[in-house]
């Protein structure tokens, strides 16, 4: 008993003792937190229906809550896309670390915050200039905000070699640059509201549109093995 308790007193905390953690965990809270956000936007979507006043008909009314709808429309497109984007990042990641976990929370307090800033952009569309534009502030502040982390988590990944040891390093530079791309396009998007609010939600579509084309880092489409291995 003498040895065991000499050789206690004699431990000391090591940082490379710690059981390293694998990817999965993360992604299936983030899956929820994304389930939960595009829910909550649905419900949203379900109160803003088109209120029939005396005299009005459905077309009028449909017609008068169109902000509501482009809202949903664009909000659920760009929180479709970086779903789509977080799943196919973080099936390149083999190993967390604990930075890693804050950038990725990070990453979901933006996600999580897109149903106010939708609520708060179709309630304001009409509104006046300054109204729109700071609207349109608290939007893109989101989904930069968003975009900014995104990018820290793959460089981080990257730096401290959390990423696959099979994954190329080719393509996990095209990956950054890609990725690198959207914040400055959201900044774009964003400068458009001084000319036009409409016409810059338009931009946000567009960015969306142009992220779901396949890229560096993208699901292979089906039936389209990569060269040099056999379908399975």
């Amino acid at each position: 008993m003498a040895g065991a308790d000499a050789r206690e007193s004699e431990y000391r905390y090591g940082r490379g003792r710690e059981m390293a953690r694998d990817a999965t965990r993360v992604e299936t809270f983030s899956d929820g937190v994304f389930g939960v956000v595009l829910t909550v936007m649905a419900v949203e979507l379900l109160q803003t229906g088109p209120a029939r006043e005396s005299g009005r008909e459905l077309p009028d009314a449909l017609a008068h809550a169109w902000p509501s709808y482009l809202a949903y429309v664009i909000t659920f497109a760009i929180a479709g896309q970086v779903w789509l984007a977080h799943h196919n990042l973080w099936r390149y990641v083999a190993r967390v670390d604990q930075m890693l976990l804050v950038f990725n929370l990070l990453v979901l307090l933006f996600i999580a915050t897109i149903p106010f800033t939708a609520d708060l952009l179709s309630d304001n569309l009409r509104g006046n200039p300054t109204e729109q534009r700071l609207t349109a502030a608290l939007y893109v502040g989101t989904v930069l905000g968003e975009a900014i982390f995104v990018n820290l988590s793959w460089w981080w990944a990257r730096r401290r070699g959390l990423l696959h040891p099979d994954l190329d390093p080719r393509l996990a530079r095209a990956i950054a640059s890609r990725i690198l791309l959207k914040p400055l396009f959201y900044l774009i998007a964003f400068a458009i509201v001084f000319v036009d609010p409409i016409l810059s939600l338009c931009a946000y579509l567009l960015l969306v549109g142009f992220y779901l084309i396949g890229g560096a880092g993208d699901l292979r489409p089906a039936g389209r093995p990569r060269q040099g291995r056999s379908a399975a």
